[in-house]
């Protein structure tokens, strides 16, 4: 996106932002100049990001691919959307069920504008968007209610948005406001940055913290795991992204993202 595009209300392009510096390592173009200066920043620190991210989108795909084929699920809240990309939750949702519904959150005002590209649904199912911070679960909720049967089962998808959320922003709460809402048989799916993987990624992304207005706090296993509380999860548990049931023949190298997907009992 052109520097000197006209901005959506409430997007300041003087900043950077996670969604943006996300989009630039999948190779997408919805990203600016100070957007690029952070990313290459981080590049030239750990050059393996692009891979990790493209990791991490790998396991929106299988997830989600598993929740709506074996574990039939037929609901999801994608919270911490990002930018459109290539197999979008509600394309891979659609195409093995196509009566899937979806809910999109983010709170990246450039993410609304691109929001048309996610409202694209099949005739059978449904897509909305909401633009929400995942800090304040009971307006997503509220919010998602106007598209989703939270009395029945839901996917709430949390990839790549909780190390944006400080120990002070108390993840473990959030996460159980968001579950409590959906009854027994929902699973909860999440990705997160490690920081006892890769410790030249540690320190790229505690770098990226201190010039971003958007703090990361990468966490071990155990402080992810200490997330799941309550949730069964399925096979093979919280395992790094690479790991979690590939694709026959996938690179099954370690990359700094721990990932789970769980069943509400």
């Amino acid at each position: 996106m052109p520097d000197d595009e006209q901005s959506p209300a409430g997007l300041d392009t003087h900043l950077p932002h996670p969604a943006r510096i996300y989009d630039y390592f999948l190779g997408g173009k919805n990203n600016f100049a100070v957007d690029r200066a952070l990313a290459e920043q981080m590049l030239a620190m750990d050059p393996t990001m692009p891979r990790t991210a493209h990791a991490n989108r790998a396991f929106l795909r299988r997830s989600v691919s598993f929740l709506a084929g074996e574990a039939g699920v037929r609901q999801f809240l994608d919270i911490g959307t990002g930018l459109p990309a290539s197999d979008n939750t509600h394309e891979v949702a659609q195409r093995l069920a196509p009566d899937s519904r979806i809910v999109y959150v983010d709170n990246d005002p450039l993410v609304l504008v691109h929001a048309r590209a996610l409202l694209t649904s099949v005739r059978a199912g449904a897509t909305a968007y909401l633009q929400a911070d995942l800090r304040d679960p009971e307006k997503i909720l509220h919010g998602a209610a106007d598209t989703l049967d939270l009395s029945r089962p839901v996917a709430v998808l949390l990839h790549g948005v909780l190390h944006f959320l400080l120990d002070t922003d108390d993840p473990g709460q959030i996460i159980r406001t968001l579950v409590d809402a959906v009854p027994a048989g929902s699973y909860l799916s999440l990705s997160h940055m490690a920081a006892d993987i890769s410790p030249t990624t540690t320190r790229s992304m505690d770098e990226a913290s201190t010039s971003s207005p958007v703090p990361i706090a990468c966490r071990t296993n155990d402080e992810v795991a200490r997330l799941l509380a309550g949730l069964e999860p399925v096979e093979p548990g919280l395992v790094t992204v690479s790991r979690w049931r590939p694709d026959p023949g996938a690179d099954t190298a370690l990359v700094p993202i721990w990932a789970a997907v769980a069943r509400k009992p």
